[in-house]
C-alpha cells in the first residue's frame, strides 16, 4: 500500500510544479521560495479539487471511468485502502506490505 501512497502525494506536486511552469503563475516573483510556495498551493488545490471529485463520484454512484480517471490523474486509479486498526505495530506492518 505504500506504493499507492507515494504515487498520490508525488503526482499532485508534479502537476503543480508543472501547471505553475507553464502557466507563469509566481514567475514575476523575484523570489524561489515564493515561486515554490505557489507551485505547492497549485498542487495543494490540484490534489484536493481531484481528491474531491473522486469522493463524489464513489459517494453518489458516479461512472466508474470517472473514478478510474481522477483517480489516475492523482497517481494511481484507486485510492489506498487500509484495514481499520489500533494497533500501531500492526499499521507500521500494513504500510511496508
Amino acid at each position: 500500500m505504500l506504493l499507492p501512497s507515494l504515487l498520490r502525494t508525488l503526482v499532485p506536486l508534479l502537476a503543480g510544479w508543472i501547471i505553475v511552469a507553464l502557466t507563469g503563475l509566481g514567475f514575476t516573483l523575484d523570489s524561489n521560495s515564493a515561486q515554490t510556495a505557489v507551485a505547492f498551493a497549485v498542487a495543494g488545490a490540484y490534489y484536493v479539487v481531484f481528491r474531491l471529485v473522486e469522493r463524489a463520484a464513489e459517494k453518489f454512484g458516479g461512472l466508474p471511468w470517472l473514478q478510474s480517471a481522477v483517480g489516475a490523474l492523482l497517481g494511481y486509479a484507486r485510492p489506498p485502502r487500509y484495514k481499520p486498526t489500533d494497533d500501531v505495530v500492526e499499521l507500521l506492518r500494513q504500510s511496508r506490505a
